[in-house]
């Protein structure tokens, strides 16, 4: 079973900056929003994968390269799993802006009628996002997503994982499928220079959650790199 992080955090809150420290020979980013990295030197870093188009089917060769461009859950799920088998040397996997796979599917359905789409989409995001349950124990697959605002039962304020509407939500809450759930957040402090972190721990009005002990503090620097140590180091405890 391999390592499976969730990273929730508003546009511009530092979620696809925090991959710029782990080492790219042993990285691999699936890019659903086919977006730009936005750190320095990233095209010398990653590779992007040819996506050729046959008949509706997408091929690809994913034995060179670290980097594809893909928005389906079936194309998701075929490179995760030709990663797991056929580059050993990959040990961490991205997958950047992971909310865009259901809200391109939503819109490629729009005009479809009925309740039914909302829970193929429902069905894609839980598939893709328990892959990793079936994956080599050597690999950490870092889940990016945007957040938004919501409200529990009792009518409070709660920020959460973006999807497509309270359909998806009615038939699965993506944070339950995660041990580590941590939130991007933009910190003022006192001498008045902004710092981007990582909350590690749920503050009463968001779903962040991580094992006892496994971060001693509440804010952590936004790289990849330091949650996939912590990860390390506490296992190994």
């Amino acid at each position: 079973m391999a390592h499976s992080i969730l990273v929730v955090a508003e546009s511009g809150s530092g979620k696809s900056t925090s991959i710029r420290d782990l080492n790219p020979e042993e990285t691999f980013v699936i890019n659903i929003a086919n977006k730009p990295l936005p750190f320095k030197g990233w095209r010398s870093k990653y590779k992007n994968i040819d996506v050729q188009v046959q008949d509706g089917t997408p091929r690809f060769s994913i034995k060179s390269g670290n980097m594809i461009t893909g928005r389906t859950a079936p194309f998701i799920l075929k490179v995760l799993t030709e990663i797991n088998a056929e580059r050993p040397e990959i040990k961490n996997i991205i997958i950047d802006d992971f909310q865009y796979m259901s809200a391109f599917e939503y819109f490629d359905r729009a005009n479809e009628k009925g309740y039914d789409k909302f829970t193929q989409i429902a069905l894609n995001l839980a598939t893709v996002a328990r892959k990793p349950q079936t994956m080599r124990d050597d690999l950490y697959v870092f889940f990016l997503t945007h957040s938004e605002e919501s409200t529990d039962v009792n009518g409070n304020r709660r920020i959460k994982a973006k999807t497509v509407g309270k359909m998806i939500d009615n038939a699965l809450t993506l944070e339950g499928l995660y041990s580590i759930v941590l939130f991007g957040k933009v910190v003022k402090l006192e001498d008045g220079t902004i710092k981007y972190v990582f909350e590690t721990k749920n503050n009463g009005e968001n779903t962040c959650k991580s094992p006892d002990g496994m971060f001693v503090e509440k804010y952590i620097e936004n790289s990849l790199q330091v949650v996939k140590d912590a990860i390390v180091a506490y296992e190994n405890d």
